[in-house]
């Protein structure tokens, strides 16, 4: 854990609770319109016209009011084709910079957040991928199911396939479930490691100033390589790559459970 002086302490809880009055502001105002009008858009101009842009707003604000910038090394350009990301997951940060980075995508979430009135109808209409985490065996097999139909429509499919999000320097196993989808389907995998969990901590509501490092790595070739292959491949990419970028590498601490428990 980054031990931070109380002063600063103080001056960004200040910082943080000024961002979430005005992201709360902004996102009552912005739901009802944008409810309304996807329902008359096709999915994709959803996702052009709606999503991106609310996520660009938050991106805006964490920079303006929290001070978190961030700076993006790509090692090489993306595929053509539609692929699955594999991301680490730290905080809720990386939900919102991620479609901005690599559009046009879906991500993978619980099926609970699509229930929370407003927000999840919205997000609902994105066309995410939604899984009943409670019952594993099923989850996989809705997971490679929605995720062939959106990788169909063109769509990159974003997985975070911790699961939930992991403090800065812990870890936990990763789900086969990202790997699985693109080894059965031969498409490629995008890894992308980041350390946005020193700026935005998952075991704080406080919100810190920084950069946040983010790599996207190459895109790894799936057309030869088994599902063991591509995540183990992708785990010890994304986990070493962390490491490297981060002022908090890996502790030991290896995380368990099955849900960070958190919703922002």
């Amino acid at each position: 854990m980054i031990q931070r002086p109380v002063s600063m302490r103080l001056f960004s809880a200040f910082r943080t609770v000024v961002f979430m009055i005005i992201m709360t502001l902004i996102t009552c105002l912005w739901l009802p319109p944008a409810l309304l009008l996807g329902l008359l858009m096709p999915v994709k101009e959803r996702h052009r016209f709606i999503g991106r842009p609310f996520c660009h707003v938050f991106l805006w604000l964490a920079r303006t009011v929290l001070g978190i910038r961030w700076e993006i090394v790509w090692q090489s350009a993306l595929p053509p084709e539609p692929s699955v990301i594999l991301a680490k997951h730290q905080s809720s940060w990386e939900t919102f910079m991620l479609p901005v980075l690599l559009p046009p995508q879906v991500q993978v979430i619980k099926k609970e957040l699509v229930q929370i009135p407003l927000f999840g109808w919205t997000l609902a209409l994105m066309n995410p991928i939604t899984l009943d985490r409670s019952q594993r065996t099923q989850a996989l097999k809705q997971l490679v199911r929605q995720g062939e139909e959106r990788l169909n429509d063109g769509f990159h499919v974003l997985i975070f396939p911790e699961g939930s999000r992991i403090p800065a320097g812990s870890r936990k196993e990763f789900s086969k479930g990202g790997a699985m989808l693109a080894s059965r389907l031969k498409v490629p995998v995008v890894p992308v490691a980041h350390n946005a969990g020193e700026c935005w901590p998952n075991d704080s509501w406080i919100r810190y100033p920084g950069t946040i490092h983010i790599v996207v790595g190459a895109p790894l070739d799936t057309s030869d390589l088994s599902t063991k292959e591509v995540h183990s491949h992708s785990e010890d990419w994304i986990n070493n790559t962390t490491d490297r970028i981060s002022d908090t590498p890996f502790n030991g601490s290896v995380v368990t459970e099955l849900t960070s428990g958190k919703r922002f």
